[in-house]
């Protein structure tokens, strides 16, 4: 098998898997009971932390761990209106955001928030000036990702975070697909929440954190129990956390030489797919791009379709397109960068890791060189 599908999720490294099952069979305790067995979770729980806010230059206190990026975004925008509505009810986002942001966003909408949608350009873009057009006397917060999930552009978080932090503006990044993958200072950086979940920078599923600076009121999304300062309550996922705290530890060592690699086997796959097979579009931007991110577009053809020919042959990828209801529906990132439904539909998205080899990637290559030439000898008949 060939994985390069590291942008849905990314295999667990087996430092992260071996603190997993140490949690498991020897730290099984309550975090908050107060014996030893629980006390030693608890220590668990806070190294975690103090490891993770070093990765990002914040402090320990700054983290609350959650179950993903998910909630991460539903609890920074959610509780900074309800916390900050009273000075304004404007947002300002892009129009390529994770759904977990767009969803819920028009939720505010429904809520009395008004939100502003940037257009990006063809690459996926937004500017700083765009973001300082679109600001209001009642904005209050502005949500713009680190990276797009699909295309893979690096957008620009720090001059958007030093226009908010001017304005006196909240700003939120989701940084899913970007922690463990790029440096990452959020106070360089100007940014006053940051979500990022485990599973996209090898470590395990259901568990993610939430950074908010130092004061920043964020009420709870949950209610229950006083963990996490009252503020995320409900037993700590260990497991999870301390799985978690190895990958993002490891990420931060072996990040330099990972990226390096990256960009090599990324550089590579565009080469060829651009030069063998006609009519190959890369989308997003070349430069500004995640070091593992390769997205193009066979313009007419189904990337579903390309998707399952590629896993026939033992190759994990995937498309632009969400199944929903049975009805595939086009990429809103392809239609936002200015593809037609069609073309939008026929993305392909090849997300890899340091793990992949040049060979792994030529394999790759032949075989979508056959499935293009198959499909568009199809379609002539």
């Amino acid at each position: 098998m060939i994985y390069l599908d590291n942008a849905a999720t990314t295999k667990p490294y087996p430092e992260a898997v071996d603190a997993m099952m140490d949690t498991l069979t020897e730290l099984y305790g309550n975090p908050s009971a107060i014996y030893s067995l629980g006390s030693g979770a608890k220590k668990r729980v806070n190294l975690a932390k103090r490891t993770i806010a070093a990765t990002i230059g914040a402090k320990p206190t700054e983290i609350f761990f959650t179950s993903g990026g998910t909630e991460s975004d539903n609890w920074a925008l959610r509780s900074v209106c309800e916390a900050y509505g009273n000075r304004g009810k404007h947002i300002i986002t892009t129009g390529i955001e994770h759904h977990a942001v767009l969803h819920t966003c028009e939720y505010l909408e429904r809520q009395g928030f008004e939100v502003t949608y940037l257009e990006v350009n063809s690459f996926g873009l937004v500017s700083a000036e765009d973001v300082k057009k679109a600001i209001r006397p009642d904005t209050i917060l502005i949500s713009v990702m680190f990276a797009n999930n699909e295309i893979g552009t690096v957008l620009p978080v720090e001059e958007i975070g030093a226009l908010a932090r001017e304005r006196g503006i909240l700003f939120h990044t989701d940084a899913v697909q970007a922690y463990g993958h790029l440096p990452i200072r959020v106070e360089k950086l100007h940014i006053d929440l940051l979500s990022a979940s485990g599973h996209k920078f090898h470590g395990p599923k259901g568990v993610g954190f939430l950074y908010v600076r130092s004061g920043v009121m964020l009420p709870p999304l949950l209610y229950g129990g006083a963990q996490e300062r009252g503020l995320r309550p409900g037993t700590e996922n260990v497991p999870g956390i301390a799985g978690m705290e190895a990958a993002a530890k490891l990420s931060a060592d072996r990040m330099e030489e990972n990226r390096r690699r990256e960009e090599q086997l990324r550089d590579h796959l565009i080469d060829r797919l651009e030069k063998e097979i006609p009519h190959c579009i890369l989308n997003g931007d070349r430069e500004r791009r995640l070091p593992g991110n390769v997205n193009v577009t066979f313009p007419g053809l189904p990337g579903e379709t390309i998707v399952l020919m590629l896993s026939h042959k033992g190759i994990c990828a995937s498309s632009g397109s969400a199944c929903t209801s049975g009805e595939v529906d086009p990429s809103h990132v392809g239609r936002a960068i200015g593809l037609n439904e069609r073309d939008a539909n026929s993305m392909l998205r090849l997300t890899l890791s340091a793990e992949n080899t040049l060979e792994e990637l030529d394999t790759v290559v032949e075989e979508l060189k056959e499935i293009v030439e198959k499909l568009r000898s199809a379609m002539k008949r």
